[in-house]
């Protein structure tokens, strides 16, 4: 058959081979379930249903060997509205008319034709092209019972993985007919209302009478395949074209000027002791110094639901979670699978950042696919940046930093500050003093017990470098004043000369954090 053909033989591409045989399995275990005849495929002339229309002749051909390829009698539902492009109906029927398909046309609406199919004719699993990033694809898997209030069926979705480019590369490889408007810059294809060609595709030329686009092939970004559908007034967030809004740090703030931060770091390697944790107190000082409050730090093990469960609760009591480590193609790497499971989605392939991955690592792919570009479902913003060679991963207020060393986080928080719309609200910095003393912690325990009483607004963090040195006082705020205010009385309440300043600034860079740090082991 040509297309088996096309993809064993002829075709070079290891990516596009495999997610032939897995839909090929997909649908070849469908045939096996169900009786060929209460089978049937949901076909409306875009370009997924016509790959989906293709993979079925392929999986057909290759379960049943049958000797005629060039028909293929499926059931085939097509869904007739008024509003369709006078395209799409025409390829539609071409399409049927081709490779025999059995057609049968709804005029009502999809969810009441159904009934009156199924009552007709008794119909078990339909075959769709429903891809991962379609509005209707969020928490269905392969096979997928229908939902409540239609027909029981099975839906099957074999090519649920796919991306924009897979489809294309499947039509374009195989050298299969698809309809022609698809050549004239439309990219996903609706009713005649909210369609237009895609902007993005748009060649400028001064003698054309009108603008001339690009074939839809040649979009680089599949994330932006919906950008030529009609704006909506009510925006659905899990539509690509609606870009996830950015949050804003001041709306649960506990009060006008602080936002508080959660860090969670991942690592088994440190609740080992094997490393030191360092980048998770760098981040610290930097929030800090940013006016960001830090109100949790935890370490836990590279176990996906240690992850889910540290940041199902941070993210629900911070206004930012930052999160270290386990990003990657290890098997230890499940910091994106633990966010994923926190906001009760699914992990499933992004196209964008799969293509930054390939430009940064090549091919170099764990198994036949790329599994460091699954990315939690409905809930993920890429964040660039011109510096950064992978954009970072934004999940609603959780961010996953890519840093492994000071440098790294230097230039990804740099970053971070710089984007036009930047997750970062900037506020007045917190300041620092910090003074010592050579009084034992009981000389000083009463005085600065009520120091803290009097000057609630100030954090008093005492601690000590060894059990003989001196003991080290941060007074940490962010009004200079009350700073002054807090230290002259400590200094007024203690012999003279018994306290000295050690240091005095942004506590970006000071060397105190007044943070609890809670290492959560579960080896």
């Amino acid at each position: 058959m040509e297309i088996e053909r096309a993809i064993s033989e002829e075709c070079g591409d290891r990516r596009l081979q495999s997610k032939y045989r897995r839909a090929v399995h997909v649908i070849q275990r469908a045939f096996a379930l169900y009786p060929f005849e209460q089978v049937a495929l949901s076909f409306n002339g875009g370009k997924d249903s016509t790959a989906l229309l293709h993979l079925l002749r392929a999986a057909y051909y290759l379960q049943t060997a049958s000797s005629d390829a060039s028909t293929f009698p499926i059931r085939t539902i097509y869904f007739h509205s008024p509003s369709a492009f006078p395209e799409i109906n025409s390829f539609t029927f071409q399409t049927a008319s081709s490779y025999g398909l059995l057609l049968e046309t709804i005029h009502s609406d999809f969810k009441s034709g159904l009934h009156q199919l199924f009552h007709q004719k008794p119909t078990q699993a339909i075959f769709l092209g429903t891809r991962i990033g379609d509005p209707n694809a969020l928490g269905q898997d392969q096979f997928s019972p229908s939902s409540p209030g239609w027909p029981p069926f099975m839906r099957v979705n074999p090519i649920l993985d796919w991306s924009y480019r897979d489809v294309w590369s499947f039509l374009l490889t195989c050298n299969l007919n698809y309809c022609t408007l698809y050549d004239q810059g439309y990219t996903s294809i609706g009713s005649i209302y909210d369609t237009l060609p895609n902007a993005l595709l748009a060649v400028s030329h001064a003698s054309a009478p009108k603008p001339i686009f690009k074939p839809a092939y040649m979009l680089l970004d599949g994330r932006l395949e919906r950008a030529g559908r009609a704006k909506k007034s009510s925006p659905n967030l899990n539509n690509e074209s609606h870009p996830l809004p950015t949050i804003d740090n001041a709306a649960n703030n506990v009060d006008a000027t602080t936002s508080t931060a959660s860090i969670i770091v991942i690592g088994d390697e440190i609740l080992f002791g094997a490393v030191e944790e360092k980048l998770g107190s760098a981040l610290c000082k930097k929030l800090h110094g940013i006016g960001w409050q830090v109100s949790h730090i935890s370490v836990v093990p590279n176990e996906i639901d240690a992850v889910a469960e540290e940041v199902e609760l941070r993210k629900s009591t911070a206004d930012m979670v930052f999160i270290f480590g386990a990003l990657g193609p290890l098997h230890s790497d499940v910091s994106l699978a633990g966010v994923a499971k926190a906001f009760g989605v699914r992990l499933a392939p992004d196209e964008e950042f799969e293509e930054y991955l390939r430009q940064l690592i090549g091919n170099d792919y764990t198994g036949d696919r790329n599994e460091m570009a699954l990315l939690p479902e409905g809930i993920t913003e890429l964040l660039h940046h011109r510096t950064l060679p992978v954009p970072l991963i934004k999940c609603k207020n959780v961010i996953v930093m890519a840093a492994t060393n000071g440098d790294e986080l230097e230039t990804q928080w740099s970053c971070l500050l710089d984007l036009p719309e930047t997750p970062l609200s900037v506020k007045a910095p917190f300041l620092s003093l910090l003074v010592n003393t050579m009084l034992s912690d009981v000389e000083i325990a009463k005085d600065v017990s009520k120091l803290s009483i009097e000057f609630p607004d100030i954090h008093i963090v005492c601690h000590r470098a060894s059990r003989n040195g001196s003991v080290m006082i941060s007074f940490i705020a962010k009004d200079k004043s009350r700073i002054d205010a807090a230290s002259e009385r400590l200094f007024s309440s203690l012999p003279e000369g018994a306290v000295c300043k050690v240091d005095s600034d942004r506590l970006a860079e000071s060397a105190s954090c007044p943070l609890k740090i809670e290492k959560s082991q579960k080896l």
